[in-house]
């Protein structure tokens, strides 16, 4: 990486795009510009392309962080998105920059990135950083490098819980770590337990008053989260295991982390919630983009 570099980075979410001007150390110096996600492709294509023209006069390179596995070139979107418009995988990023090459990588790669080198995980060789919110991201670090797989897609958390085939997955098949520890599977687990709906943070503030019900669906999300992690950590044998998103405040980390050490067969695993902040997606793009340049 060249020094005194920077990289305006760019987290595109389904609701929210970030924007920020980001140095090789992980430091955000502007402050990042938050705009709403459109609705359409041409309206996202176009708000980039302001966003590149209005922000990047400083800047080396543009770093996208954004949902959706991307290649191992780190140029375009593998497959679409259930929170992303239809086209949006077929987006020609590069062209939305005509001065600055253009850098692309899965959101959850990035926020596992900015954990290895600025975060929770700075400092271990080994490290998977989960993102768990309406959906469930994973980002896997080994031997200090992000693990890209033979076509980019590396670290999807699809893998199966179950084979009942009773809960549906956003990924289109059924019963996936997704559909037991995202948000949404709260609150599958308290419907299956009742027989009522509540929303996540209904259950979180009932559990929090006392509520039986709320508590025990808790607690049984908390350790389909441990039976996840332990599989992971058995297969890549980690360091430390991040846990980052909206939801990840609700999980007891000394509690999960206690289940997944008695179980695992490989030497003790840290779990630790996530400090690289909000904008960790931003930061771990443009880190990763730097280092390219």
């Amino acid at each position: 990486m060249n020094a005194g570099k920077t990289a305006l980075g760019i987290d595109i979410g389904g609701t929210k795009i970030y924007a920020a001007i980001v140095n090789e150390n992980g430091e955000i110096l502007t402050p990042p510009a938050k705009y709403n996600t459109p609705k359409t492709v041409e309206d996202i294509k176009e708000t980039l392309s302001k966003i590149i023209a209005e922000r990047s006069n400083t800047a080396s390179i543009v770093a996208l962080a954004t949902a959706g596995a991307v290649n191992n070139d780190n140029t375009k979107i593998l497959s679409s998105t259930a929170n992303m418009p239809n086209g949006y995988s077929e987006i020609d990023f590069q062209n939305l920059s005509p001065k600055l090459p253009v850098f692309v990588e899965n959101d959850a790669n990035c926020a596992a990135w900015a954990e290895h080198t600025v975060g929770a995980a700075s400092g271990a060789n080994h490290s998977i950083t989960l993102t768990l919110g309406t959906g469930v991201g994973g980002g896997i670090i080994v031997n200090n490098n992000l693990l890209k797989g033979k076509s980019g897609a590396a670290g999807e958390m699809h893998f199966k819980m179950s084979i009942e085939r009773k809960r549906p997955c956003t990924c289109g098949t059924f019963d996936c770590f997704e559909s037991y520890v995202s948000g949404r599977g709260l609150a599958l687990t308290y419907k299956d337990i009742l027989n009522r709906n509540l929303t996540t943070y209904q259950i979180v503030e009932n559990a929090k008053n006392g509520d039986p019900g709320c508590i025990l669906a808790l607690d049984i999300w908390q350790r389909h989260l441990s039976d996840g992690l332990i599989g992971l950590n058995d297969i890549f044998d980690t360091e430390i295991i991040v846990l980052s998103g909206s939801m990840a405040q609700f999980v007891d980390v000394e509690y999960v982390q206690n289940l997944v050490n008695k179980e695992i067969v490989t030497t003790p695993v840290q779990v630790k919630q996530a400090s690289a902040g909000n904008f960790s997606g931003l930061i771990g793009a443009s880190l990763l983009a730097l280092d390219k340049i």
